[in-house]
């Protein structure tokens, strides 16, 4: 199926019985873009060509149950644990190194572990976007509350109205079109109605004591951090999100605001975020 404004063919490779898809696209140093809740790939397609303009390989893999990967149906498969191992083995399957790991959303609760505990000598600098670390001890705004309950009280979760309210300016038919392709039917979203659930809203529950063990190493970390953050986000507002990650992230440069952006920030200011990027990684060494 051909998707608008998408011209990178999917690269398939096999991982505990499934087929996990990406895109690897350019030649040069790697950069490993992490997407997260409902997305894929395909929301990494604008801030794509400026970086591979500026001589990077682009890998952007879609997670099991999004995009062009396959779905398991079983709801109790979609775990933290086990889309953190998801992106090991990518990295360990191509052999990446010296990684730039470009996150969003869910890709920064999954790319910060790996980052901080189970790949940290493939990882090389962090660029973060709109996307937290969750101890169980943060307070989540109230937007993200409501899509909380909206997606509890959706079985058959619709895509595109999630979409919508995450982005700042109007979409296209054909793009919101893209984004519920891969969901054709309500067993197929499985992953979907999951990942709010991952999230820890109590110190003791599932995944918690992880968060603060990235939290406390990410505090320690000296490694180059680009941290960039949408000024009119509903969900992760930059007050106090984004400010929040700021002091967790002491290595990083000053927090970037991307204006006129919402949640999903490369739907609305793709392009910018694509060269700011690509600029701040030609000033850091490689």
């Amino acid at each position: 199926m051909a998707f608008v404004d998408f011209p990178f063919d999917p690269v398939f490779r096999d991982w505990q019985g499934m087929r996990l898809a990406h895109i690897d696209v350019g030649e040069g140093p790697v950069v490993l873009l992490l997407h997260g809740e409902p997305t894929w790939s395909y929301l990494w397609r604008k801030v794509i060509p400026p970086l591979l303009e500026a001589g990077f390989r682009c890998v952007a893999p879609d997670l099991p149950g999004f995009g062009r990967s396959d779905k398991p149906l079983d709801p109790a498969w979609y775990s933290f644990d086990n889309h953190t191992a998801s992106i090991a083995s990518l990295l360990d399957d191509l052999d990446l190194s010296d990684v730039t790991l470009v996150m969003h959303d869910w890709g920064g609760p999954i790319g910060l572990r790996l980052a901080t505990i189970e790949r940290p000598d493939r990882v090389s600098r962090l660029v973060l976007m709109d996307t937290g670390i969750f101890t169980g001890e943060q307070t989540m705004s109230e937007e993200w509350l409501r899509f909380r309950a909206f997606v509890a009280a959706h079985p058959d979760v619709p895509i595109p109205p999630l979409i919508r309210g995450g982005s700042k300016k109007p979409l296209a038919p054909e793009v919101l079109a893209a984004y519920e392709a891969p969901f054709p039917t309500e067993a197929s979203k499985a992953g979907v109605r999951r990942f709010p659930e991952l999230i820890p809203l109590t110190p003791d529950g599932p995944g918690a004591a992880t968060g603060r063990e990235v939290l406390q190493r990410l505090i320690r970390d000296r490694r180059p951090a680009l941290l960039l953050w949408a000024d009119a986000d509903p969900v992760l507002p930059l007050e106090p999100f984004g400010r929040q990650m700021q002091r967790v992230l002491a290595m990083a440069d000053e927090l970037t605001v991307i204006r006129d952006a919402g949640h999903y920030l490369q739907e609305d200011q793709g392009d910018l975020v694509g060269r700011t990027i690509a600029a701040w990684l030609a000033g850091v060494a490689h």
